[in-house]
């Protein structure tokens, strides 16, 4: 079967409106253009229509949703409460310390994230069996695209899995039911596996041009593995030996490699990394919602990278996790040519590279001074956290110019990720050499000296360093037994706080919801 660019899917959902519906809603009318009697009939055309169901995935790195639960939630990230800036109600610090309620915007941004694409996936789904039963398009030529849309909707699923735990699983759309009813998490990650088992076969083994930021028989593998590295925490009994084959067969694929250079995994112009296996493809016009400048940099970085508006002055890291890289490792703070790395941090200069940024805001008793310094030292959480305190997010490329949307496509699945699940799963089954040499590849890109020895605390330690604010640090947390500890302006947490709530609105609509324990 004809696969084609990921450009026709992108143009196509220019013109399809998506709406920010909920699992309250599902039989919502979202795509009044397209209909079994104008749905297209060739190959390309087919794929155009996919575009509808991508392009959910852009509300992904959008500021208080899914992401911005996970991260915050984390070690690795926090927004501080900046005198005045970013108290926002206080979710943001309730976030951090795992105080969070049912109220919060993000979950139920993140909610509405996942079951939105859901939606989409289903509608286009219900389209293409119907276009089957109705002899317009042979079952043989429709199971390609229903298998990337069905796979598609398991990793919406498996978002709601990890971070709602017991969820609805509503795989209808004109039929759906409007107050679908909680299923308890070993189900829905059942439901996952039988969705992959029966659809993940029918994809495309492909990787090239034309199957690029979409769902391959890969990214299939990589929502295995993935799903089964976290099986014991999903369901109370491990599978690591099923997260080691589904990574074996990506590695093993030899259609993807580590990248020599780290951080051209996330430059502007990233499309041709042979380490991304699924992206969002963002376009700072075509496909926005990857916001990252105005999230993290302070209001004075709109000189340093000659920004089109200024910046809010959020998301920073944390000093521990700053600190866990050893002090040459290239990861922290980047080659020289560069300029930053997965932080941005220290003393910071307009574009041209001499004229110091100045903070006209500074605090008084700001110890930096005048000149806009990043530092990883914090001194509060709130209410008065100092403006320029905490390293910024700096892994992704930020271009002289850019806009609020940046253009930089942002990897779901990346290989070096791949490697480290493999190393886990042989670690959790005693196969300390394997292990070890996998970590040790990793390490080696970024100019660090191999480890002798390999524990849990080892392998937790380098996927921080590794995949930072690629969103994976909450659930390694969790899968490390790590997540109720404390850290930098975090006290001890409840073991209820591994789930998040069920969004209160949610609730207040659909009696046959069942908030998680606890909240």
């Amino acid at each position: 079967m004809r696969r084609y660019s990921i450009v026709a899917i992108l143009l196509f959902g220019l013109f399809v409106p998506l709406a920010n519906q909920s699992c309250t809603n599902l039989d919502e009318e979202l795509f009044t253009e397209l209909t079994s009697d104008n749905f297209p009939q060739t190959d390309d055309e087919f794929i155009s229509a996919l575009g509808a169901a991508y392009t959910s995935l852009y509300g992904l790195m959008n500021h208080n949703a899914l992401f911005s639960a996970m991260e915050v939630s984390s070690d690795e990230a926090m927004i501080p409460q900046r005198g005045a800036d970013w108290f926002d109600g206080g979710q943001w610090l309730r976030m951090h310390r795992h105080e969070m309620n049912p109220n919060e915007e993000s979950i139920l941004g993140g909610w509405n994230f996942c079951y939105n694409g859901i939606s989409n996936c289903n509608r286009l789904v219900e389209l293409f069996e119907g276009l089957v039963e109705s002899g317009q398009v042979s079952a043989s030529e429709a199971a390609g695209f229903i298998g990337e849309l069905k796979t598609l909707r398991a990793l919406f699923y498996y978002w709601l899995l990890d971070v709602y735990g017991n969820v609805p699983i509503v795989t209808s759309f004109s039929s759906a039911d409007a107050q679908p009813a909680t299923v308890l998490r070993g189900e829905v990650f059942n439901f996952i596996v039988s969705e992959l088992e029966a659809n993940v076969p029918n994809l495309t083994r492909e990787r090239n041009g034309q199957t690029y930021a979409r769902v391959n028989y890969y990214v299939g593998k990589a929502i295995e593995a993935k799903l089964y590295l976290n099986a014991e925490v999903y369901t109370g009994t491990a599978q690591w030996a099923k997260a080691a084959a589904a990574a074996d067969e990506i590695i093993n694929s030899g259609l993807y490699s580590l990248e020599g250079n780290y951080f051209d995994n996330f430059s502007t112009e990233n499309a041709g990394s042979s380490e991304n296996i699924f992206v969002v493809p963002y376009d700072q016009v075509f496909a926005q919602g990857f916001n990252l400048p105005q999230m993290t940099l302070h209001y004075g970085s709109q000189f340093t990278f000659d920004l089109q508006q200024q910046p809010w002055n959020g998301y920073c890291s944390l000093q521990e996790f700053y600190n866990a890289y050893e002090a040459n490792d290239i990861r922290r703070d980047g080659p020289v040519s560069r300029g930053y790395g997965n932080f941005i941090s220290g003393p910071q200069f307009e574009s041209d590279g001499s004229s110091p940024v100045i903070d006209p805001s500074a605090e008084a008793n700001d110890p930096d001074g005048a000149q806009l310094n990043f530092t990883p030292a914090i001194n509060e959480h709130f209410p008065n956290c100092l403006r320029q305190a905490g390293v910024r997010m700096g892994k992704f490329e930020f271009a002289i110019g850019a806009t609020p949307n940046l253009d930089n496509d942002f990897p779901i699945f990346r290989y070096a990720d791949i490697m480290l699940v493999k190393a886990e799963a042989a670690l959790r089954q005693g196969n300390t050499g394997d292990a070890l040499a996998l970590v040790n590849q990793v390490r080696a890109r970024a100019g660090v000296a191999d480890l002798g020895a390999l524990t849990a605390d080892d392998l937790l330690a380098e996927r921080g360093r590794e995949m930072f604010y690629e969103g994976w640090r909450r659930q390694d947390l969790i899968r490390f037994g790590k997540w109720t500890g404390t850290w930098d302006f975090k006290p001890a947490s409840s073991p209820n706080t591994i789930l998040m709530p069920i969004p209160a609105n949610q609730l207040n609509a659909n009696p046959n919801l069942t908030q998680n324990a606890g909240y």
